[in-house]
Protein backbone atom coordinates (compact mmCIF):
# COMPACT_ATOMS: atom_id res chain seq x y z
CA UNK A 1 0.00 0.00 0.00
CA UNK A 2 1.52 3.19 -0.59
CA UNK A 3 1.01 6.55 1.72
CA UNK A 4 2.43 9.56 1.95
CA UNK A 5 5.02 10.85 4.28
CA UNK A 6 3.35 13.47 6.47
CA UNK A 7 4.21 16.37 8.72
CA UNK A 8 2.77 15.58 12.50
CA UNK A 9 3.53 17.70 15.81
CA UNK A 10 6.60 15.86 16.13
CA UNK A 11 8.00 15.69 12.63
CA UNK A 12 7.88 13.53 9.61
CA UNK A 13 5.25 10.71 10.42
CA UNK A 14 3.77 7.66 8.16
CA UNK A 15 0.15 6.55 8.68
CA UNK A 16 0.77 2.68 8.94
CA UNK A 17 -2.69 1.13 10.56
CA UNK A 18 -2.63 -2.03 8.43
CA UNK A 19 0.91 -2.33 8.48
CA UNK A 20 1.45 -1.82 11.93
CA UNK A 21 -1.28 -4.28 12.57
CA UNK A 22 0.14 -7.04 10.17
CA UNK A 23 3.82 -6.73 11.83
CA UNK A 24 2.17 -7.45 15.23
CA UNK A 25 3.45 -3.60 16.46
CA UNK A 26 -0.23 -3.43 17.63
CA UNK A 27 -2.31 -5.23 20.19
CA UNK A 28 -5.82 -3.86 20.29
CA UNK A 29 -8.01 -5.11 22.65
CA UNK A 30 -11.33 -5.59 22.92
CA UNK A 31 -12.47 -2.56 24.98
CA UNK A 32 -10.79 -0.36 22.40
CA UNK A 33 -7.86 0.06 23.55
CA UNK A 34 -4.53 -0.71 22.26
CA UNK A 35 -0.79 -1.72 23.23
CA UNK A 36 2.03 -0.13 20.98
CA UNK A 37 5.18 -1.21 20.64
CA UNK A 38 7.95 0.62 21.59
CA UNK A 39 10.02 0.79 18.23
CA UNK A 40 13.44 2.27 16.70
CA UNK A 41 13.78 3.74 13.29
CA UNK A 42 16.94 2.83 11.01
CA UNK A 43 17.66 5.10 8.18
CA UNK A 44 19.69 4.41 5.44
CA UNK A 45 19.64 5.18 1.73
CA UNK A 46 16.09 5.49 0.46
CA UNK A 47 14.74 3.15 3.27
CA UNK A 48 13.34 3.11 6.88
CA UNK A 49 13.27 0.22 9.34
CA UNK A 50 11.26 0.73 11.96
CA UNK A 51 12.05 -2.14 14.30
CA UNK A 52 10.11 -2.68 17.41
CA UNK A 53 12.57 -2.77 20.50
CA UNK A 54 11.47 -6.77 21.13
CA UNK A 55 13.28 -7.75 18.49
CA UNK A 56 16.15 -9.31 19.22
CA UNK A 57 19.58 -7.45 19.62
CA UNK A 58 21.03 -9.81 17.26
CA UNK A 59 18.24 -9.68 14.80
CA UNK A 60 17.89 -6.19 15.13
CA UNK A 61 22.13 -5.71 13.95
CA UNK A 62 21.50 -8.09 11.15
CA UNK A 63 18.99 -6.26 9.51
CA UNK A 64 20.70 -3.23 10.10
CA UNK A 65 23.80 -4.63 8.75
CA UNK A 66 22.19 -5.96 5.68
CA UNK A 67 20.84 -2.40 5.05
CA UNK A 68 23.60 -0.39 5.42
CA UNK A 69 25.93 -2.96 3.69
CA UNK A 70 23.59 -2.83 0.54
CA UNK A 71 23.20 1.21 0.72
CA UNK A 72 26.86 1.81 2.04
CA UNK A 73 24.99 3.90 3.97
CA UNK A 74 23.64 4.62 7.37
CA UNK A 75 22.06 7.87 8.64
CA UNK A 76 20.05 7.23 12.11
CA UNK A 77 19.41 4.70 14.52
CA UNK A 78 16.71 6.62 16.61
CA UNK A 79 14.15 5.62 19.27
CA UNK A 80 10.56 6.11 18.03
CA UNK A 81 6.90 6.33 18.61
CA UNK A 82 3.69 4.56 17.34
CA UNK A 83 0.63 7.04 17.90
CA UNK A 84 -3.12 7.34 17.91
CA UNK A 85 -3.56 9.10 14.24
CA UNK A 86 -7.14 9.52 12.93
CA UNK A 87 -8.42 6.20 13.04
CA UNK A 88 -5.41 4.25 12.88
CA UNK A 89 -1.95 4.27 14.16
CA UNK A 90 1.22 6.14 12.47
CA UNK A 91 4.78 5.98 13.14
CA UNK A 92 7.41 8.96 13.73
CA UNK A 93 10.36 8.97 11.37
CA UNK A 94 13.10 10.59 12.78
CA UNK A 95 16.14 10.52 10.33
CA UNK A 96 13.68 10.36 7.45
CA UNK A 97 15.25 13.90 5.52
CA UNK A 98 18.75 12.07 5.44
CA UNK A 99 17.60 9.31 3.94
CA UNK A 100 16.41 11.13 1.30
CA UNK A 101 12.60 11.26 2.20
CA UNK A 102 10.65 14.54 2.51
CA UNK A 103 6.78 15.46 3.19
CA UNK A 104 4.32 14.25 0.70
CA UNK A 105 6.59 11.66 -0.66
CA UNK A 106 4.70 8.34 -1.51
CA UNK A 107 5.90 5.22 0.42
CA UNK A 108 5.73 1.71 0.33
CA UNK A 109 5.59 -0.31 3.79
CA UNK A 110 6.10 -4.22 3.78
CA UNK A 111 5.13 -5.41 7.06
CA UNK A 112 6.91 -8.93 8.80
CA UNK A 113 7.00 -10.15 12.60
CA UNK A 114 7.70 -6.45 14.25
CA UNK A 115 9.23 -4.80 11.41
CA UNK A 116 7.90 -2.55 8.96
CA UNK A 117 10.60 -1.89 5.50
CA UNK A 118 9.45 1.88 4.58
CA UNK A 119 11.12 3.11 0.95
CA UNK A 120 10.45 4.66 -1.95
CA UNK A 121 10.36 1.98 -4.44
CA UNK A 122 13.84 1.94 -5.72
CA UNK A 123 14.80 -0.73 -3.48
CA UNK A 124 12.59 -3.60 -4.03
CA UNK A 125 16.08 -6.15 -4.05
CA UNK A 126 16.58 -4.91 -1.11
CA UNK A 127 13.66 -5.18 0.62
CA UNK A 128 13.29 -8.61 -0.39
CA UNK A 129 16.24 -9.28 0.87
CA UNK A 130 15.54 -8.14 3.92
CA UNK A 131 11.98 -9.49 3.93
CA UNK A 132 13.49 -13.45 3.55
CA UNK A 133 16.03 -12.43 6.32
CA UNK A 134 13.44 -11.44 8.85
CA UNK A 135 11.27 -14.63 8.22
CA UNK A 136 14.11 -16.72 8.51
CA UNK A 137 15.00 -14.99 12.07
CA UNK A 138 11.49 -15.54 12.95
CA UNK A 139 11.75 -18.99 11.81
CA UNK A 140 14.68 -20.13 14.15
Amino acid sequence: MVNQIKESADGLALQVTREARKAGLVKEHSDGDATLSDVAVWAVDDLLMVIDTSVAMGHRADLVSAATSETNSIHAGRSSRLAVAGNGYQVQLPGCRPAGFSEGDDTYVHARPGVLLIHDGSQAGLIDILASKRDEQVSR
